[in-house]
């Protein structure tokens, strides 16, 4: 007996939702160009015109994905920010390196396309994009019926930046007597949650209830802060100025200080130099975490780290505060003893 005729929409491919959903697309994307974006949204290939802005461009590039925040997104049934989470985690990686990001690609893959999610976490990637000054270029969206559970999806991005090749950071600069400032965070941004979600699990709070003025599924859920325009603008201003930054993401302040300190010496940072916003702290109570767990894990409300001069600190906090970053002297790089760590939090 023949087969019925078959669609790809039989096999579970809805094209006509994919179509829908790049025409919601569109106008989010357009939100984000900039004038060296050739050409529009839904060609083979991005195009982007390199122009006489650098006399010695280096491309820097950076990719990455949410995590197991999507989890809670799922069962919080919240997508509109965990796309800014996306960019974030990209263009925050690239601008340590001294890169202003210029374009940003992603890739969204799910079971069974849902519009409405799909487009939500669209306008998140959008609205990180525009807080990063970078064009949304284009993207993939993949729909593999079987390979993710109903309601489920998947994301990464892809961030393309570009420095002048004098004006690149390393962190070799670095040397002792060095301030090191830290810029809050805006939550845990998206590293973690795989310990927030056992402690959740455990612990079963209301995420409903008020946590210190607003929702706990909110606080949880808080997109990545995105320090682009205000670091931009002090390297920009201040040629130099910055010796080194550090992005701090998994591994927590403990594992990714030293990424950018040289060989030799150590980042000793104050504990009492900020205050531990209330989700760590009550992370770390509900989880019964230990305090250098909780530096290797979590950024503890310090998104950034940046190293300067200690003539130039007071002046590279007061222009960070200016851009409305809330900044704190957290300690200072000296020589490393015999077998110490690279980074102390005391």
């Amino acid at each position: 007996m023949p087969l019925t005729s078959l669609t790809y929409r039989d096999a579970g491919v809805d094209i006509v939702a994919g179509d829908a959903l790049v025409d919601r697309i569109k106008p989010l994307a357009k939100r984000t160009l900039r004038p060296e974006v050739l050409g529009n949204i839904g060609g083979f290939g991005a195009l982007f015109e390199l122009t006489g802005k650098y006399k010695e461009p280096v491309l820097v590039s950076g990719t990455d994905g949410v995590g197991t925040k999507l989890k809670l997104a799922f069962q919080l049934d919240k997508h509109d920010t965990v796309g800014q989470d996306l960019v974030a985690m990209s263009v925050n990686d690239i601008l340590v390196q001294g890169a202003e990001p210029l374009f940003f690609l992603d890739y969204f893959a799910c079971g069974k396309l849902d519009v409405d999610t799909a487009a939500d976490v669209v306008k998140g990637i959008a609205t990180g994009c525009e807080l990063a000054g970078c064009a949304l270029i284009g993207g993939e969206t993949a729909e593999m019926p079987g390979m993710y559970p109903a309601g489920e999806y998947d994301l990464a991005g892809f961030a393309v930046g570009a420095v002048e090749k004098s004006q690149i950071i390393t962190g070799q600069r670095i040397g002792a007597g060095d301030v090191v400032l830290g810029l809050a965070s805006s939550g845990a941004h998206s590293n973690g949650y795989s310990l927030i979600r056992k402690v959740i699990e455990l612990t079963a709070p209301d995420l409903d209830a008020d946590f210190h003025g607003r929702p706990l599924r909110d606080v949880v859920l808080e997109p990545t802060r995105i320090y682009v325009k205000p670091l931009l603008a002090l390297m920009q201003a201040h040629p130099g100025m910055v010796k080194g930054m550090a992005h701090i993401t998994g591994g927590g302040l403990l594992e990714n200080v030293p990424r950018v300190i040289p060989d030799g010496l150590t980042a000793e940072l104050r504990a009492d130099a900020w205050e531990m916003p209330p989700l760590f702290r009550w992370l770390q109570e509900a989880g019964n975490i230990d305090a250098q767990e909780m530096y290797r894990t979590f950024n503890c409300g310090i998104g950034m780290c940046v190293v300067v001069s200690a003539a130039d600190a007071t002046a590279a906090a007061a222009a960070l505060r200016a851009s409305g970053e809330t900044v704190f002297e957290l300690g200072h790089v000296r020589a490393q003893a015999d077998g110490e760590a690279p980074t102390l939090v005391l």
